[in-house]
């Protein structure tokens, strides 16, 4: 297990959110018992800052409120840093009825910097840009008993966020490189829109 890891029910304590508000940015993850939204629950939260201190909150069935990481999710000047944020921030909003803001999305990100590849899932990304091999074979597994949550799971949950920061750093030399951060930035901005389409369970409305 990670050094600096720590386990919340419910929300952050104020410690922790103190912690997280200081800093720049922290990465978060979600895992939830499938993918289909408004169907399958939110389970667990994951954060990781730049110190590499990991908090992962057991979120309960049924669980609406969690004021301290509302607090965390809402704060203008904490950059939110997601692999697919699409998902985990349509999760927040469904879950606790919080907007999440300012976002960064490592997927996206990917998409507009590395067009050399179609390989854009977290494990291939962290794999080329971190030289680091990530075990997903936790990935599909019970996370709704949040009281008897595996060693194995709650690794594989720790390092879905302790890499998202010196990813998104290194994708953002990438894109200005590339003279790409400008559209990357707007690309965030229409998140809102999407998120809200998938709550309302519209299909791509921009089809022809």
């Amino acid at each position: 297990m990670l050094d600096n890891f720590q386990i919340y029910d419910c929300d952050l304590d104020t410690v922790a959110l103190e912690h997280y508000l200081a800093a720049d940015a922290v990465a978060i993850d979600t895992e939830t018992m499938g993918l289909v939204l408004g169907r399958d629950r939110l389970c667990l939260v994951q954060l990781c800052d730049a110190q590499d201190y990991v908090t992962a909150i057991r979120i309960e069935k049924g669980q609406t409120t969690a004021p301290n990481l509302t607090k965390l999710l809402q704060a203008s000047d904490v950059t939110k840093v997601f692999h697919f944020a699409r998902f985990d921030v349509a999760q927040f909003l469904y879950t606790f009825g919080v907007e999440t803001t300012p976002i960064f999305c490592t997927k996206i990100a990917s998409k507009l910097a590395r067009t050399y590849t179609s390989n854009h899932g977290l494990k291939s990304l962290v794999g080329e840009l971190m030289g680091i091999e990530l075990d997903k074979k936790a990935q599909s597994s019970d996370w709704g008993n949040i009281d008897s949550l595996s060693e194995e799971q709650l690794s594989y949950a720790a390092n879905d966020v302790r890499y998202l920061l010196p990813v998104r750093e290194k994708l953002i030399a990438m894109l200005k490189r590339e003279e790409r951060w400008e559209l990357v930035q707007q690309c965030f901005q229409v998140l809102p829109v999407l998120i809200n389409l998938d709550i309302l369970q519209y299909s791509d409305i921009f089809q022809h």
